[in-house]
C-alpha cells in the first residue's frame, strides 16, 4: 500500500522508472512519448547531459544558501541571460519554485509599487474568463477556471474577470478578426471605469492560453490595445508566461509574438525543463525602483528563492536552448506539427478547431461542426481521450469544460523542443487511435 497522496485516489498510475529523450518509461519497460512535456514542462526531453551536468557540480559546490543573507552565483548568471533576452523594459529577476509562486509573487509587487507610488486605493485586479494561473488561493483567484475555483470560492479575494480573446466560439458573424479583438479588449477599459479608474492596480493575462482553453491565441493587434488601455489607466500589465513561456511558441518570452512588453512577467514549466523546480518574475526597472526607493523592502519571500542548484539548472536549460537554436527548430517543428495535425484532423466530423502557435497545439472537439455544439460532459470525452492515448503509449493534456469551465473539450499538445519529425508523426498515430477509440 502507498502513503503518497496522488492527485486522483481512484487512478492507479504505473511507476516511471527512467527517461530516454522524448520519452519516458516505465517498470514494465513501455514507453511513452512526452507529447505534452508533462504540463508543456520538458521541453528538453528527459535525459539533457548538459543540465544534469550542471546540477553536479553545483551540488558539489554548493547546494543552498538563504537568500535572507546571501546571493549565489547561479542566481546572478541566470537573471543576466534573462533579462539580456528579456523584452528590453524588463529588469529584475524575483526567482521562486513555480509558476504558482511567481503569479502570487506578481500579484503582491503590483500592490506595493502603487502603495509606494501614493497610491494605496489600487486594490482591484482584473483577469479574464476560462485562465488559469495557479494553485495557490491569490493565483486560483484571479484565475478564470472556474471548476477549478468552485468549491474554494469563499476562500478567494475578489477579482473581475473580463472575456478571453477566444475567437473560434466567440466572435461574432458579423465581425471581423481585428473588430472582434477591438470589442473584448474594450472589456478591460469598461471594467476599469466600472471599479474607478484610480483603483485598478492589474491586468493579468496569459499571452497564449494554455491548460484551460488549449493554446488559444489572440487576434492580431488584441494585446496591443490592452497595453494602450493599461498605460491610458496606469495600470500595471502582467503576463502570465508559466506555460507559454521559454520557447515553447517560438520566442524566448511568448509576448515577443505579440509585439508587446509587459510590466511583470511570469515564467515556470520550461524555464528548469523539469530537472528542478524553478519559476521567476521578471519586472520594469520603474517597478523596481519604486520599491528601491522607497521601503527598500518587499513584504514577500519563499525558503527556496534563487535555489542554487534550480538556478544551475534553469542557467543550463536557457543557454541550451540559445546555444543550439532550439527557438528556430520550434517554429520549424512547430509549423511541422500545425501541418500534419490539419492533415489528420481537419476534416474530422468531430473536430471544431485547431490552434496554437510554436510547439503549442489545441484540438477543440464539438458534438456539431456546424453548429460548434460541444459534447455533453457526461460523456466525459476529454478523461477517456487521455487514458486511451495513454494505452497507446502517449502522453497529452486533454481538459474538459473548455468554453465555461463546464461543457467543451480539448487536447493540449506540448512536445519537447528536440522531438524529431518521426517522433511527432508516431505520436499523432497514438492521438488519431485514441480518437477513433472515444468518438
Amino acid at each position: 500500500m502507498s502513503h503518497v497522496f496522488p492527485r486522483h485516489c481512484k487512478s492507479d498510475f504505473p511507476t516511471a522508472v527512467s527517461g530516454d529523450g522524448c520519452f519516458l518509461i516505465d517498470e514494465n519497460g513501455k514507453r511513452y512519448f512526452d507529447g505534452s512535456g508533462g504540463a508543456a514542462v520538458s521541453c528538453l526531453g528527459h535525459s539533457n547531459q548538459r543540465v544534469k551536468d550542471a546540477m553536479v557540480r553545483q551540488l558539489d559546490q554548493l547546494a543552498f544558501a538563504h537568500t535572507g543573507f546571501f546571493t549565489s552565483q547561479p542566481a546572478e548568471a541566470l537573471a543576466d541571460l534573462l533579462i539580456a533576452n528579456a523584452p528590453a523594459n524588463l529588469d529584475r529577476v524575483y526567482f521562486v519554485s513555480g509558476g504558482s509562486e511567481a503569479v502570487e509573487s506578481a500579484i503582491k509587487l503590483a500592490r506595493q509599487y502603487h502603495i509606494e507610488n501614493g497610491e494605496p486605493q489600487r486594490q482591484h485586479l482584473i483577469a479574464r474568463r476560462q485562465s488559469y494561473h495557479g494553485n495557490t488561493l491569490g493565483a486560483l483567484a484571479v484565475g478564470g477556471n472556474e471548476w477549478r475555483r468552485q468549491q474554494f470560492a469563499p476562500l478567494l479575494v475578489n477579482v473581475s474577470h473580463i472575456a478571453p480573446c477566444y475567437e473560434y466560439a466567440e466572435r461574432l458573424q458579423s465581425e471581423s478578426p481585428e473588430e472582434y479583438g477591438e470589442r473584448v479588449a474594450g472589456e478591460l477599459e469598461a471594467e476599469i471605469k466600472r471599479l474607478g479608474e484610480d483603483t485598478v492596480m492589474a491586468f493579468l493575462a496569459e499571452p497564449v492560453v494554455g491548460a484551460t482553453l488549449g493554446a488559444v491565441t489572440a487576434v492580431p493587434g488584441y494585446f496591443q490595445k490592452i497595453r494602450e488601455i493599461c498605460d491610458r489607466y496606469n495600470v500595471l500589465l502582467i503576463l502570465d508566461e508559466v506555460m507559454c513561456g521559454m520557447g515553447r511558441t517560438g520566442h524566448l518570452f511568448a509576448c515577443d509574438g505579440e509585439g508587446i512588453a509587459p510590466d511583470i512577467l511570469c515564467i515556470a514549466k520550461g524555464l528548469g525543463a523539469g530537472y528542478q523546480p524553478i519559476g521567476a518574475m521578471l519586472c520594469s526597472d520603474k517597478i523596481y525602483s519604486a520599491i528601491e526607493n522607497g521601503s527598500g523592502f518587499f513584504q514577500h519571500g519563499h525558503t527556496y528563492l534563487g535555489h542554487p542548484v534550480a538556478a544551475a539548472a534553469a542557467h543550463a536549460v536557457v543557454s541550451e536552448l540559445l546555444d543550439n537554436n532550439l527557438i528556430d527548430q520550434v517554429r520549424e517543428r512547430g509549423e511541422y506539427l500545425g501541418n500534419a495535425l490539419r492533415t489528420r484532423f481537419a476534416q474530422h466530423p468531430h473536430v471544431g478547431d485547431i490552434r496554437g502557435r510554436g510547439l503549442f497545439r489545441g484540438i477543440e472537439f464539438v458534438a456539431n461542426r456546424e453548429s460548434r455544439q460541444p459534447f455533453d460532459p457526461s460523456r466525459g470525452i476529454a478523461g477517456k481521450l487521455k487514458k486511451a492515448a495513454f494505452n497507446n503509449g502517449l502522453i497529452c493534456y486533454p481538459m474538459p469544460g473548455t468554453r465555461d469551465g463546464r461543457i467543451g473539450d480539448h487536447v493540449l499538445l506540448a512536445p519537447p523542443f528536440i522531438a524529431t519529425e518521426p517522433e511527432l508523426d508516431s505520436a499523432l498515430d497514438a492521438l488519431e487511435a485514441a480518437v477513433d477509440q472515444v468518438i
